[in-house]
């Protein structure tokens, strides 16, 4: 079980990481199950000593910490992994006036990596998430040994897609009223989910909470809105660019993140490198933790690795 950690971000706004590093007890726990289940996939990492090699896990838009816990549970190699519930999602303070620049994302990230002593760290990010990580990596270099890009684009998206995402918000029925719904509505019924997919619904499920009129996300719909308009606008080569740390870039086969732009972002970095999960979307590290693990660990392994 991962262990909160209360941590404050840059202009003092109050922020939750979990530590998913396995503790002594932990430890003798895993090994009997993992007696029990043979060669199979499913082990947390061994014990790892708070001086490990850190790996930090940021989430993407309308996330929080705990959608990367099936993922974690995963990685092995003895290195510290701590999820953070950023700024207006999850646990993350959300604060009414902001910001939700990109400046403040990366800034709080920052101030993490420095007040948990985790750096120089390997920051894993989702989406929005890997952005803010390359962004970090490219601003910070002292702070960041490696990086990993899952699913997040480097060219402009535009105004039709921020008012797409608009118009979709407006749609949701809340208060939803149970989980259930929510889950349903979210893998089934929103015109958004071109086939079923519950994978869809529990992930936001999981960002769902009980109010005296049914359920509302915990995150502010316009936050979020907030949040990506500092991003959609604009294209992100040039901090890609900067990125000077090995970086892997992963893509679901059915993601938003097309081969093509992956590959030349590949390129754009002096030291990329390439991976793709088959059979997952966007919410790859959700969906498929198991395949997200074998395409990722080879990478984690190799920088951090001594």
């Amino acid at each position: 079980m991962a262990r909160r950690l209360d941590v404050t971000g840059a202009d003092g706004v109050r922020l939750t990481a979990w530590d998913h590093t396995a503790g002594p007890a932990d430890r003798a726990g895993k090994r009997n199950r993992n007696r029990d289940r043979g060669r199979s996939r499913g082990r947390n990492q061994e014990h790892a000593p708070a001086s490990a090699p850190a790996v930090l896990l940021l989430h993407g838009l309308m996330g929080h910490a705990a959608h990367w816990a099936g993922a974690a549970s995963r990685l092995t190699g003895g290195h510290r992994i701590v999820a953070l519930d950023q700024r207006g999602h999850g646990a993350g303070e959300k604060p009414a006036d902001g910001p939700f620049t990109r400046e403040a994302y990366v800034a709080d990230a920052a101030a993490v990596v420095e007040r948990l002593g985790l750096g120089p760290v390997t920051l894993v990010g989702h989406s929005m998430g890997a952005l803010t990580a390359w962004q970090l990596a490219a601003d910070r270099p002292d702070l960041v040994r490696a990086l990993v890009i899952c699913d997040m684009r480097a060219s402009a998206l535009g105004a039709a897609s921020q008012r797409a995402w608009q118009d979709w918000f407006r749609s949701w029925p809340v208060p939803f009223p149970s989980l259930d719904a929510a889950r349903r509505w979210f893998g089934d019924e929103d015109p958004w989910v071109e086939t079923p997919n519950p994978a869809r619904g529990a992930f936001f499920a999981e960002v769902m909470a009980e109010h005296a009129d049914g359920w509302r996300p915990v995150f502010d719909p316009e936050q979020m809105l907030a949040s990506r308009a500092t991003w959609v606008y604009d294209a992100h080569w040039d901090s890609l660019a900067r990125v000077r740390c090995p970086t892997l870039v992963v893509r679901g086969l059915d993601g938003e993140l097309g081969r093509a732009e992956a590959q030349e972002m590949v390129r754009v970095l002096p030291h990329g490198q390439y991976a793709e999960v088959p059979d997952a979307g966007h919410l790859l590290h959700y969906e498929h933790p198991d395949a997200w693990c074998e395409a990722v660990e080879p990478f984690l392994n190799g920088v951090l690795t001594p």
